[in-house]
């Protein structure tokens, strides 16, 4: 997607109080409490956070743009992998919330007018289908299914809402609201880990889910003239964009030049990493340095 698009659909699409409070509205004008409900109840308590997420993902669409400068020589396309970590957070936070208040108005059920709440959820679920419709096209953004997850909640609470402002309309029951709240908030929950799970990954520089480092390893060792790697390392520059470095032990030094250009294309065409830096050696080992373990040709 073009860049300049997917900033713009990440700063319009960003979860808003507008569209993730319109549970919280029907549940105000069925009963006159904000706090009425624990489906509605996450929407008020983070109207205020949300709104900061909003400028947050709108700043790092702008960031992850910028090209490199002399103080950030790689640039600022993380960015948006730390705003999907801060959303993922974020979601975790309202997941316990939504728990603790589910708890709260089982121990406690307080009245609420179902057909309000029915009413005024449909139109939340209408803006927020739009939302998550916008987001689904800024595909391959970490950032973008941070925004998509908490739209995704949002989703699944006005669609609870509606489910439990019928039931509560045609039969009184009350613990309706607090039994959906927590199964919305299980649902929510596995989403959220695997979000966090990624963002955390590629902050830390963790090898990327989808590349094998014994095999990327064993297949430079495999080249022709080279005799083994050694401290290679894989990490991801941004949210898909990996990165290699590693140090190539030749047999002969003059074979660098198309050892280089072989190794370039294989790990290109192999393994999708076009950002490599190879620094060839002439003997095993790395010095007094940490080792990291030695990928040895074999013969």
């Amino acid at each position: 997607m073009n860049p300049l698009r997917r900033r713009w659909l990440l700063t319009l699409a960003a979860p808003s109080p507008a569209g993730t409070g319109s549970v919280d509205i029907a549940l105000n004008l069925g009963g006159g409490a904000a706090d009425q409900s624990c489906l509605a109840s996450h929407p008020a308590s983070s109207g205020a956070g949300l709104a900061w997420l909003r400028s947050q993902n709108g700043s790092c669409a702008a960031s992850f743009d910028r090209d490199p400068s002399a103080r950030a020589s790689f640039g600022y396309a993380r960015a948006e992998v730390l705003a999907a970590f801060v959303n993922a957070l974020a979601m975790l936070a309202l997941v316990v919330w939504i728990a603790v208040e589910a708890v709260s108005r089982l121990l406690q059920p307080i009245p609420v007018q179902g057909p309000v709440v029915m009413a005024v959820a449909i139109v939340g679920l209408a803006i927020n289908l739009f939302v998550a419709w916008m987001l689904s096209r800024a595909r391959g953004s970490i950032n973008a299914r941070g925004a998509l997850l908490h739209v995704f909640g949002d989703i699944l609470g006005s669609v609870a809402a509606i489910v439990a402002g019928a039931v509560i309309a045609f039969t009184g029951w009350m613990p309706i609201d607090p039994i959906l709240s927590v199964v919305v908030a299980l649902l929510i929950l596995r989403s959220t880990i695997a979000l966090l799970r990624e963002s955390a990954g590629v902050l830390m520089e963790r090898v990327p889910a989808h590349l094998s480092y014994e095999k990327v390893g064993r297949a430079l060792a495999g080249l022709p003239g080279v005799a083994g790697v050694h401290d290679l390392h894989i990490w991801t520059m941004s949210a898909d964009r990996p990165a290699l470095s590693a140090h190539v032990t030749l047999t002969d030094g003059a074979l660098w030049l198309p050892t280089l250009a072989a190794a370039q294309r294989l790990l290109a065409r192999e393994f999708g990493i076009d950002h490599v830096t190879l620094q060839p050696t002439w003997v095993t080992g790395s010095g007094n340095g940490r080792v990291v373990p030695i990928v040895e040709k074999r013969e």
